[in-house]
C-alpha cells in the first residue's frame, strides 16, 4: 500500500534532495515532498532531517527503511520489463498436447479465459494419448501437455501435479450407486462394464488389478474415448472404470456417481501439466503456462489430492522474445 510512497522516499533517500528525486522520477517536487510526508505520517516516525545548511540527512527510523528498500527500484524496473514484453505479446503461437479428459473438461474455460486476455496468440490443441503428449514435448512439437503419468520420463519436467483416484463412474439409479463409498473391481465384474482401451494410460494400471479379481474376464466394452466411458455410465447399464475427469459437471448436478477403487496398491493416477525438460520456453508459452498453472490450482478435481507444485529446479526456464 506504501509503494508509491517508497519509490519517491527510496530516489530522496539515494541523492538527499527532493529536488533531484523529482528529477529523476520526473514528477514535480512538492509531489515528492507530500509522498514522504504521507509516508512519515502513516509510519509515525520522521525519515529524514535537516541540518543548519538545511541540506537532508536520513534519520535513524530513515536508515533503517532505506537498508530494507533501497533494492525497491531495482525489483520494479525488472517487473516493468517484463510488463512491458507482455504488452507486447500481440503475436504468437502455443502448441498444447493434451488428454482427451483433460482437454474436454477444463481446457476450453482456461484457454476462453487465456484469449480474452491475449486475443492476438494463437493456440493449436492436439487431443492425444497419454503417451503421445509426452512425445510430442521431446520431439518438440508441442510446448505444453496436459497428460497423466504413468511412467516419470526424465526429458519431461513436471510443472503441476495433482494425483487423481480411479474408480466406478455410474448412473445415480445404478444398483451400484446407493453406496458412495469405496467399491472393489469384483462387484463390478457384476455389471457390464465399459473400461479404456489398452491405448489409453489408466488401462495399463487397472488392467494388473483387474485381472486379479477375476479368472476370466466377461465381455467388455473397450473405447479409446474417455467421454464415451461417460457416455456408456450415462445410459444406466455400464459401470464405467475411470477417473472423474471428464465426469465432474455430471457427478456435481447428481446425473452420475463416483466410486474409487479400493484394490490393495492400486496407484491413484497422476495427472500433469508438463513441458520438455530443460526448455527455455518462449515468451508465449511460458504464459500460457502460469495461466495454466494458476488455473488448475484453483480447480477442485472431485477424486483428487490437493496441487502438488513442482520443485523450482523442476520449472522450465522462460526465453524472452
Amino acid at each position: 500500500m506504501y509503494q508509491a510512497a517508497l519509490v519517491h522516499f527510496n530516489a530522496v533517500a539515494e541523492h538527499l534532495s527532493v529536488r533531484e528525486a523529482s528529477r529523476r522520477l520526473n514528477v514535480a517536487a512538492s509531489a515528492v515532498s507530500r509522498q514522504i510526508s504521507q509516508l512519515e505520517n502513516a509510519l509515525g516516525v520522521e525519515l529524514f532531517m535537516r541540518d543548519r545548511q538545511r541540506r537532508l540527512t536520513l534519520s535513524p527510523a530513515g536508515e533503517i527503511l532505506y537498508a530494507h528498500t533501497r533494492n525497491l527500484g531495482e525489483i520494479l524496473d525488472v517487473a516493468v520489463g517484463e510488463l512491458e514484453l507482455l504488452r507486447g505479446l500481440k503475436t504468437g503461437t502455443v502448441r498444447i498436447a493434451t488428454v482427451e479428459s483433460v482437454g474436454i473438461a477444463f481446457l476450453p474455460e482456461i484457454i476462453s479465459e487465456f484469449g480474452r486476455r491475449y486475443p492476438g496468440l494463437q493456440l493449436e490443441v492436439s487431443m492425444v494419448s497419454a503417451a503421445e503428449v509426452v512425445e510430442r514435448l521431446v520431439s518438440e512439437r508441442a510446448e505444453v501437455g496436459f497428460g497423466f503419468i504413468t511412467d516419470r520420463n526424465p526429458q519431461v519436467s513436471i510443472a503441476l501435479q495433482r494425483d487423481v483416484k480411479i474408480g466406478a463412474v455410474l448412473r445415480h439409479d445404478h444398483p451400484l450407486a446407493g453406496n458412495r463409498g469405496p467399491i472393489g473391481l469384483s462387484e463390478c465384474l457384476q455389471h457390464p462394464l465399459a473400461m479404456a482401451t489398452p491405448e489409453i494410460s489408466i488401462r495399463k494400471v487397472v488392467e494388473p488389478f483387474l485381472m486379479q479379481a477375476t479368472k476370466t474376464l466377461p465381455p467388455l466394452v473397450e473405447v479409446d474415448s474417455i467421454r464415451m466411458l461417460v457416455e456408456l455410465a450415462l445410459t444406466g447399464r455400464y459401470v464405467s472404470i475411470t477417473t472423474p475427469i471428464g465426469a465432474q459437471t455430471d457427478i456435481a448436478e447428481g446425473r452420475l456417481v463416483f466410486r474409487p477403487l479400493v484394490e490393495e496398491g492400486l496407484p491413484e493416477n497422476r495427472f500433469g501439466l508438463m513441458v520438455r525438460a530443460g526448455s527455455n520456453l518462449p515468451l508465449a508459452a511460458a504464459v500460457f503456462l502460469e495461466h495454466a498453472r494458476n488455473q488448475f490450482q484453483r480447480i477442485d478435481l472431485p477424486g483428487a489430492s490437493n496441487p502438488d507444485d513442482a520443485e523450482p529446479h523442476d520449472r522450465a526456464t522462460t526465453r524472452h522474445g
